[in-house]
């Protein structure tokens, strides 16, 4: 094992009160993590006292592994899991403090759509007129920033806004009577415990007086007040984070926490870790000059173990089809070279991109992942088997009663299914007791059979069970075809992580649905042994290429056009650029192309900024790099160099419009015949000043 270097020795070494390490990419912070907790017990530190929070299973799974390695026999005593995990935690250690019963449930999104759908069905509202997408995700912000509905209406004004509200009430009076939380509350009532019982949070800042974050760039606002919360006594608060690597901004991560962090915590120590273990010097080099352009960060500059390396290639294609070809002749030239199609990752700025890609990987039959595509607990077959399985825990879950008491087909319709409800909510109960005769009646049975047969079977015989009694696996066999075939063997699957939760000790249905509701919001994908990896930009963070591709790096693909008026918005997508640069080891490819159609439109677009703020040193191109940079093939140098707001401008495509706006080289331009505003380079070819008013 590699010795630590000194930095990572000062981190791990850091005695009591308030740390930040700023760790840049690939410079061994998950391993600073996993020695500093060993180090706590060592010099004395209670095992119980030590809490660690990372964002993903996936990362709390790996420390877990690294600690029991060093010492198994306390490591179980160490809370390390998730935000989630740990809110979790905390409302079934205090829920009737939060006024639920003991069998929590826990809602997923669907769930959560299926029940706003519900509501605004009920208030006879106009889903045209008001989407549940817009009513959840007003929801899920107002919980974030630890609303009650009553604050979040002094913000609001209109029907839309009064509409939200009477909705948010009426969700959180729906999900109370279910004993259920959604994922927002996993975080929000552990906050609002804490600041109304003033008693119980001094409990757990007993309970924990270290705490040690991962990722904390990424943390959102509830996330960091219950953080500050836990440590306001002891102050032993260790984060490892990175803001060159915050890219989440659009799911509320704010980068401001990392910032204030001195400001939060007097006398706090800061350690930076820039040894990069993972890439060349080159490609560091690239990275570290297009995220020093950055404003609002904090000063690092990441400097690498391994060689020079090879240069940066740079590729400008035709259009999206030549930069596909371009990616799949490289990867054929390196395959031969002695590279696996698992060294290769290909990156892009959005989904729709991934098109063009899989067309050539498919046409010259390259195996390849779309990461982050296929989600095992989003298939209905998985969905209806974890509805029977909460039903299982917890009657009082009316969500999964609603999604399979006719499944199979037990005809059942909407009508009898309306008619419980009306019933259960006439008598203030869940629909499961309110069900008395007929067809329901049966299914009850059902339930109440495989309740008793769950007391006395292990994890994967009850599944078993509810395959057969329930009839889901003799409708499949019996409805034949392929497709049946695929979601028997998905059940199948499900039943191997029963087992492989037994192999763990994990044997409850309470622990087995806890551990399956924190994982199933997000994408899981069965392993291929040997493929491209195909992904955006976002789903690489913390994985890593021998080979990378960034395509798409033209100025409104790659800065995202809607990121080119914002400051802030700008500077996250160089971020996101750092952490595509940064995913590479040896070798790093840039691609973009002169015309491309996206969104069923062609456009031209200027190569992306982030090419050029590269060290042209750096770069080997197809093209000279003084073209890279004065894009002498798309633009003349001074055509509309004096082209200023109020100037009347026609264009080839757009026709005749007026120059609104002038940011550098960008000019805003209002065009006739409903076109809208459109930005356009300056000097742009297709691009005329009028200077006689006739004209026009």
């Amino acid at each position: 094992m590699k010795l630590l270097n000194e930095m990572q020795k000062e981190a791990v070494n850091f005695k009591d009160g308030p740390c930040l390490v700023l760790a840049g990419a690939g410079s061994g912070k998950t391993r600073v993590l996993t020695e500093r907790i060993v180090k706590l017990i060592e010099e004395g530190a209670s095992p119980n006292n030590i809490l660690a929070i990372t964002f993903t299973n996936k990362a709390a799974n790996e420390m877990k592994e690294r600690i029991e390695n060093k010492i198994y026999n306390v490591a179980s005593d160490i809370f390390i899991g998730t935000f989630h995990s740990f809110g979790l935690k905390i409302i079934r250690e205090n829920y009737k403090e939060l006024g639920f019963d003991k069998n929590v449930s826990i809602i997923d999104r669907e769930d959560m759509t299926s029940i706003i759908r519900k509501i605004l069905k009920e208030f006879n509202v106009d889903t045209k007129v008001i989407p549940i997408k817009y009513v959840i995700n007003k929801i899920s912000f107002a919980k974030n920033e630890g609303l009650t509905p009553e604050e979040y209406s002094r913000f609001m004004k209109g029907y839309i806004d009064e509409t939200v509200i009477k909705v948010f009430n009426r969700y959180i009076s729906i999900l109370k009577s279910n004993n259920s939380v959604d994922f927002d509350d996993l975080l929000v009532l552990p906050v609002q415990l804490f600041k109304n019982n003033k008693h119980i949070l001094e409990k757990y800042q007993e309970h924990y007086k270290y705490i040690l974050v991962d990722e904390y760039q990424d943390t959102n606002g509830v996330q960091y007040e219950l953080c500050k919360l836990l440590a306001s006594k002891y102050k032993n608060i260790f984060v490892v984070g990175d803001i060159d690597q915050s890219i989440y901004g659009w799911r509320g991560a704010n980068y401001q926490n990392i910032l204030n962090f001195e400001k939060d915590y007097d006398n706090s120590r800061v350690i930076i870790l820039e040894e990069n273990y993972r890439s060349t010097k080159n490609i560091l080099d690239a990275a570290n000059s297009v995220v020093k352009h950055n404003v609002k960060r904090k000063e690092k500059n990441l400097i690498s173990t391994k060689d020079l390396g090879e240069k940066i290639k740079y590729i400008r294609c035709g259009n999206e089809i030549d930069e596909a070809k371009e990616v799949v002749t490289e990867i054929k030239k390196l395959l031969l070279n002695g590279k696996k199609y698992s060294d290769f990752g290909i990156l892009y700025r959005t989904n729709a991109q991934s098109r063009v890609i899989e067309e050539a990987l498919l046409k010259e039959n390259i195996p390849y992942k779309v990461v982050g595509s296929y989600y095992f607990y989003n298939r209905k077959e998985i969905k209806d088997l974890i509805a029977y399985l909460n039903l299982i825990y917890n009657t009082k879950d009316n969500e999964s009663l609603e999604r399979i008491i006719n499944v199979p087909k037990r005809k059942i319709g909407i009508k009898t299914i309306e008619k419980i409800r009306e019933d259960a909510k006439a008598m203030g109960t869940s629909m499961f007791d309110a069900i008395k005769s007929g067809t329901p009646m049966e299914f009850k049975e059902l339930i109440l059979k495989l309740i008793d047969e769950s007391k006395n079977v292990n994890l994967s015989e009850l599944i078993d069970k509810i395959l057969g009694l329930s009839g889901m696996k003799k409708e499949l066999e019996l409805t034949g075809g392929i497709d049946s075939e695929i979601r028997l063997e998905n059940l199948e699957e499900f039943k191997s992580i029963a087992l492989a939760f037994e192999e763990r000790g994990i044997y409850s249905l309470e622990e087995f649905l806890e551990n399956i509701a924190l994982v199933s919001d997000f994408g899981q994908y069965k392993d291929i042994d040997d493929c491209v990896n195909v992904m955006t930009l976002h789903s690489a963070k913390g994985l890593e290429f021998d080979i990378v591709f960034i395509t798409g790096l033209e100025e409104n693909v790659f800065p995202h056009f809607r990121s080119i008026d914002d400051e802030d918005e700008l500077e996250e997508e160089r971020r996101l650029c750092y952490v595509g640069i940064t995913r590479a080891r040896e070798r790093l490819y840039l691609l973009n192309c002169k015309r491309r159609t996206l969104f069923g439109r062609t456009d031209i677009n200027m190569p992306s900024r982030f090419i050029s703020e590269i060290n042209s040193d750096l770069i080997e191109s197809n093209e000279s790099f003084n073209e890279i940079n004065t894009i002498s093939d798309m633009y003349e140098d001074s055509r509309n160099d004096e082209l200023k707001v109020g100037d009347k401008v026609k264009h080839l495509k757009y026709g005749n419009g007026i120059v609104v706006q002038i940011q550098g080289n960008i000019a805003s331009i209002a065009f006739n015949n409903n076109v809208g505003i459109v930005k356009i380079v300056k000097n742009h070819k297709s691009l005329e000043k009028i200077n006689d008013i006739d004209e026009y």
